[in-house]
């Protein structure tokens, strides 16, 4: 998961570009970076660190011109602590192509020595954002060659491009003097939309569009939500801001990553016709009910969110149950992200500089406590257990999300199977683990259900880590093995003292 935005403009960029990514932060905490473009000359700066410390003044100002794109980045392939990883990725030719991109593709490594015997472009990281680059631009120079290069060049490269990886990609790029490139995959995995605004006067008129991961980018930075990108879709927008539209892939559906709507994107955004909030609220309600099957609500005094994405659901929840809501927890947000630490009791202690429990909410109290998903669950354990020392006789938990038995394959960095806590765990058994007086999940049929209803032009969800089932149907054994190999690999970095910062999911779960 990574957020990723694109601006076509009359004006400078840098600074409304700079504005986006910081609307987008939640999604990607190790590295940020913009390139713009002035003419058909590129400038770029990208480091590791959050987004308000990666651009100084002396950056901004070296980043001119009326196009550009940037990316906060949440490392799921590759190497986390190499700088040379960070996005944007530039290749100088065809034309010169700068690329950021949200997912994971799936085939990166068949790719790469596809690439280097075939195709003989090289690729120099681990990353499989200078895969899909390198692909794009070699069907680019396949479908421009010796011609100018037009609208629908740049299609018909787009549809080589599906025809060639396999994932979840949502792909913003800039071609050096003709304008900026945005696709998605067949199934609409990763979220992308568009937008639009008109320059006053005093900004020098004309036209501005932006590309973006969540609508609260555009919202936020003053444009006009369009619509979303449909999957497969490219559009490209022309220097003069133009935009053109045309599917490039074959039999492509809507298929978006469910756990954007329990976990990752921004409650105010609005992905796919869903909004994210109206959707926590939806799985709070059957939640209530799941809640009111397993035990009677009289045993509930009160229910209590865990900071911070769970809130829309704890307060449906709490009205359908008729049971009062209230703040337990204080969310330390001056503590920034939690660092890796070599050992559990680290981790621990971690938890408790972030959060802190009122004591008055929970004493001589049974309490329900909600959070949006468990995953390793010793975040979980730890606040069950911070909820009993603040005095709770008695401590519920219920997860808005189905158990997470499952790997995540495109795009979000989950645990290893062994480290999921629900991986072949019995509901009874995770209880006991985090030691709650009862656990309550959803139900993962009926989470499509309530959210789904939404939208009904949504044919169905991507939620293998909930239901185990991979919608590009090239998920195998060995790629699970790959995967935890480079996660296993990633670890003994961590533990020799490495400072990469955790990101938020894995910084919870430990949540």
């Amino acid at each position: 998961m990574c957020g990723i935005v694109g601006v076509i403009s009359t004006a400078p960029v840098n600074q409304l570009i700079y504005d986006a990514l910081l609307l987008l932060q939640h999604r990607g905490q190790d590295a940020a970076g913009i390139v713009t473009m002035q003419g058909t000359q590129c400038f770029m700066h990208k480091a590791r660190g959050m987004v308000k410390d990666v651009f100084r003044t002396r950056n901004m100002r070296a980043l001119p011109g009326p196009v550009g794109l940037g990316q906060v980045r949440y490392p799921t392939a590759g190497n986390a602590f190499n700088e040379e990883e960070a996005q944007p990725f530039y290749v100088n030719a065809p034309y010169g192509i700068v690329l950021v991109h949200n997912g994971n593709l799936t085939n990166a490594h068949a790719l790469k020595k596809e690439l280097f015997d075939i195709d003989r472009r090289h690729i120099n990281t681990g990353s499989d954002t200078e895969v899909l680059i390198n692909v794009l631009a070699h069907e680019m120079e396949l479908a421009g060659r010796d011609v100018p290069l037009t609208p629908e060049l740049v299609f018909r490269a787009v549809r080589a491009v599906h025809q060639r990886i396999r994932g979840s990609y949502a792909v913003i790029a800039l071609i050096a003097g003709y304008g900026l490139l945005a696709f998605r995959d067949p199934f609409g995995i990763r979220p992308l939309v568009y937008g639009e605004s008109e320059l006053s006067a005093a900004e020098g008129g004309g036209r501005e569009v932006m590309v973006a991961s969540e609508t609260v980018a555009l919202e936020g930075t003053g444009h006009r939500f369009v619509r979303d990108v449909a999957p497969g879709e490219a559009i490209f927008i022309d220097l003069a801001g133009n935009v053109h539209a045309q599917q490039c892939a074959q039999a492509p559906t809507l298929h978006p990553c469910m756990f954007e709507y329990v976990y990752l994107a921004r409650p105010d955004s609005v992905i796919d016709g869903i909004s994210v909030y109206q959707a926590r609220l939806n799985l709070g309600e059957s939640l209530a009910q799941r809640v009111i099957n397993t035990m009677p609500p009289s045993e509930i005094d009160v229910v209590i969110p865990i900071p911070e994405s769970s809130r829309p659901s704890a307060m449906q929840l709490a009205q359908k149950i008729g049971k009062p809501y209230r703040e337990g927890f204080v969310k330390n947000r001056y503590v920034g992200r939690t660092f890796i630490m070599p050992g559990q009791q680290a981790r621990k202690k971690s938890v408790r500089q972030k959060l802190n429990a009122i004591t008055q909410e929970f004493k001589g109290r049974n309490v329900l406590l909600v959070d949006d998903s468990i995953v390793r669950g010793t975040t979980s354990k730890e606040i069950v257990q911070m909820a009993r020392e603040a005095g709770a006789r008695k401590v519920f938990l219920a997860s808005a999300a189905p158990p997470v038995r499952y790997p995540n394959v495109y795009g979000i960095d989950m645990p290893t199977r062994e480290e999921l806590i629900a991986h072949n765990r019995t509901t009874e058994e995770i209880r006991q683990f985090i030691g709650a007086d009862a656990l309550v999940y959803q139900d993962v049929e009926t989470m499509k259900r309530v959210v789904g209803a939404l939208n009904p032009a949504i044919v169905g969800f991507e939620a293998s880590c909930f239901d185990g089932e991979y919608i590009t149907g090239d998920i195998s054994l060995a790629d699970f093995q790959a995967i935890e190999h480079q996660r296993t690999e990633a670890r003994k970095d961590d533990d020799e003292g490495n400072d990469r910062t955790r990101l938020t999911l894995q910084s919870r779960d430990d949540a």
